[in-house]
């Protein structure tokens, strides 16, 4: 697996000397995953060393160290009380040969070195990554294969997800209340559950005569991409490839499905809606039937 800097050059040296003006500290967790900084007080001191550090005490040595991308969104533009929403992507459209994966957590991520190592304790190889910042939101995307192919085991795209799911929960505390499952593994839970009626949009197209596009928006929950699989084998539509996106409490989910090689007719697609809707309902449906 290629580290996080061979595909981000960032790197930026320690203050200089001469710049003699205090410095703000970084706020904790400022700098995301396997981020450590030594931050220094520029100051002159007696003996005319102006290395000293925020204790006012010289330093043993001064750390001549560079930084990696790491610590991209190390100084946050957004309130320190606004929580962003937790975003992941998994494309298979983006790349020819890759699957695409994207996270996004508002400025707080970095280049997500141990998310690197959990996906390749996966069995995956990220053939390379990219940072990027658009309205001061950054996105890291990894590009992922098994057995130099794409990802197109639905169990493995679902294993993708809440790992990097279970890793924002490690790294990013604060992102619990904006994550179904910060109800389980989270130290604050969101404030309030979706309406699965509310949030839930189900819909199917023709893609040309030999298969069709499902759209499902609802509550995302641990487990839904399985879920929604079974529910199309047991009706005997084959599952061709699937884009998987998480935002924050919503799962919003694209598939490429046909039926014997074929298009799904009015009659299905409608057999698909119904079976989809009565699943996202009846966790709901049974615990009132006590």
């Amino acid at each position: 697996m290629a580290s996080a800097n061979a595909f981000l050059p960032c790197r930026c040296s320690a203050h200089p000397l001469s710049d003699r003006r205090s410095r703000r500290l970084p706020r904790p967790g400022a700098f995301g995953e396997a981020a450590q900084l030594a931050v220094f007080r520029i100051s002159p001191d007696r003996r005319g060393d102006a290395r000293t550090d925020v204790a006012g005490k010289p330093p043993r040595r001064m750390p001549l160290f560079s930084i990696s991308a790491t610590v991209i969104g190390g100084s946050s533009s957004q309130d320190a009380d606004s929580v962003p929403n937790p975003i992941v992507l998994i494309d298979q459209y983006g790349d020819t040969n890759a699957t695409v994966v994207e996270v996004s957590f508002g400025d707080r991520l970095g280049a997500l070195v141990d998310t690197m190592r959990a996906l390749k304790d996966l069995g995956l190889h990220v053939t390379k990554g990219t940072v990027t910042t658009e309205s001061s939101v950054i996105k890291t995307k990894f590009f992922i294969t098994r057995s130099g192919r794409k990802v197109e085991n639905p169990d493995m795209l679902e294993r993708i997800r809440l790992t990097i799911i279970n890793n924002l929960l490690k790294y990013h505390p604060e992102s619990s209340e904006k994550l179904a499952m910060g109800e389980a593994f989270g130290i604050k839970p969101p404030e309030k559950k979706l309406d699965v009626d509310i949030a839930t949009h189900i819909h199917v197209q023709e893609d040309g005569p030999k298969r069709s596009v499902l759209y499902i928006e609802t509550a995302d929950h641990p487990g839904l991409l399985m879920d929604i699989i079974k529910i199309m084998v047991d009706i005997n539509i084959n599952v061709e490839s699937a884009e998987i996106d998480t935002e924050g409490l919503v799962a919003k989910d694209k598939f490429h499905v046909s039926y014997r090689g074929a298009a799904l007719n009015s009659s299905l697609s409608q057999v698909l809606i119904n079976c989809l809707r009565y699943h996202f309902r009846k966790p709901e449906t049974e615990e009132e039937s006590y």
